[in-house]
């Protein structure tokens, strides 16, 4: 009984898998059978149906390099760089989370600020840049990107939070040889942030 139930199942099967005899032929079925067998991983894709017709099928690249992981538009700002083999090295540098807090939300708690991250106003990134002067710095903010290039030190920073990076300011410390990068956090309208 187990046979003629295996054996049922393999017919439902076969069935399946088969085309109708009045669609196709059996010498088409295997020259789609070869093509596909080719194929890889590489070939899936967004490509037009005629540039799939054809014996050279496998190897047409539909317009774009087929080794490419994802397409240029769908890379997020800051994650590729220009100069990959950049000698420079990246300075020392901290990120520090600041909010407003008065003397109600320490001693009373009457405002729903909190000491965490979301409730914090702006961001404070400290970059320290032995010997380097301020006309040697060149900064770049991103909503969350901070691209700081100067003759001896490169810093390509992505940042925890989304900021207004035309709000923000800096400024050189020339006594500590270090730069202080102030922006203001870009907060979504929730319980916390009502402002």
């Amino acid at each position: 009984m187990v046979e003629l139930s295996s054996l049922q199942n393999l017919q439902a099967l076969s069935d399946l898998l088969s085309l109708p005899a009045d669609e196709e032929s059996d010498a088409e079925d295997c020259k789609n059978v070869n093509l596909m067998a080719k194929m890889g991983p590489g070939h899936i894709g967004a490509c037009s149906p005629a540039s799939r017709q054809g014996n050279n099928a496998v190897h047409r690249t539909c317009g774009k390099n087929t080794k490419d992981i994802w397409d240029m538009e769908e890379v997020t700002e800051g994650t590729h760089s220009d100069d990959l083999e950049d000698p420079r090295p990246q300075p020392e540098y901290e990120i520090i989370m600041k909010q407003s807090v008065g003397t109600e939300d320490l001693f009373l708690g009457m405002s729903r600020n909190n000491p965490s991250s979301m409730c914090c106003e702006s961001m404070l990134v400290r970059v320290k840049l032995p010997k380097t002067q301020a006309s040697d710095l060149v900064l770049g903010v991103k909503e969350r990107f901070i691209d700081l290039r100067t003759p001896n030190y490169r810093l390509a920073l992505h940042l925890p939070h989304s900021v207004h990076n035309s709000k923000g300011t800096a400024r050189f410390i020339t006594g500590r040889c270090e730069l202080e990068i102030t922006l203001p956090m870009n907060r979504p309208l929730d319980s916390i942030n009502l402002t």
